[in-house]
């Protein structure tokens, strides 16, 4: 069975679609892997697919997710490496919710991937930078998340309202949910404050931290362009993740 991991944080900017891509390319190197977008605006699906967002119109995780099964939305990007896509009209999902279905919306993604869990290894999850349904879907969904953190005053303050967050998930919907720690990325090391926030961050949470520190670098800025498949500068765009991934393979 999968163990299935969202990357989440309730602010934009902080690394979640680039960290929960190439998270997914990395695992998928020796294993089977899923990956989830669960974000209308469709990014992790152009990054891994690198095509219009629009061309899986009518077959996408919003379509999953109201039949409650996901097998016949699967897109596959290689043997190893498996997608449920988004696009704009999975913004309708609460709508639905709230409209249409029955039953408990928060479980909605949880029953989804329980016929297709078991083909794979991992299920890697990219949320929205909001909370909301999707957000509480897919911690209700998971085995464990990582918490996305650039070192800023705005992501600071969404720090701990995401933690609550997790906490309140915990307690009400998915007891076996763990956070898997808080990966800090996006550092800009010319930045005198970042040093501050790094360390902040690890005197207010400090087991929660994973040791690898992912620093801004332009050819990893530049994966969306290139994709992960066919990019030139690959190597040099991941190389930082591949410790961060051996870590939390340790850790869930």
């Amino acid at each position: 069975m999968a163990k299935i991991i969202s990357f989440g944080i309730q602010k934009g900017g902080c690394g979640k679609t680039t960290s929960s891509g190439i998270t997914a390319y990395l695992l998928s190197q020796h294993q089977k892997v899923l990956a989830v977008d669960l974000d209308s605006q469709g990014n992790l699906t152009e990054l891994l697919t690198q095509t219009d967002i629009y061309d899986f119109t009518g077959s996408t995780v919003l379509e999953a997710l109201k039949e409650q099964d996901a097998s016949d939305y699967i897109y596959p990007l290689t043997d190893n490496l498996h997608i449920l896509t988004a696009e704009d009209l999975l913004a309708t999902f609460s709508r639905y919710l709230y409209t249409e279905f029955r039953g408990n919306k928060a479980l909605v993604l949880k029953q989804t991937l329980q016929k297709v869990e078991n083909h794979y290894d991992y299920i890697i999850i990219d949320t929205p930078p909001a909370l909301g349904d999707q957000t509480i879907n897919a911690l209700a969904a998971s085995d464990a998340v990582v918490i996305m953190f650039e070192t800023s005053k705005f992501c600071y303050s969404a720090l701990s309202r995401f933690v609550e967050t997790v906490g309140h998930a915990q307690d009400k919907l998915n007891p076996n949910l763990k956070i898997a720690g808080i990966l800090r990325t996006l550092i800009d090391n010319r930045r005198s404050d970042a040093k501050a926030f790094i360390e902040l961050v690890e005197e207010e949470y400090p087991n929660y931290p994973f040791h690898t520190i992912i620093n801004r670098k332009a050819a990893t800025g530049r994966i969306p362009i290139h994709g992960l498949t066919e990019n030139p500068e690959i190597n040099q765009a991941i190389d930082q993740y591949h410790d961060f991934v051996q870590e939390l393979i340790q850790r869930v």
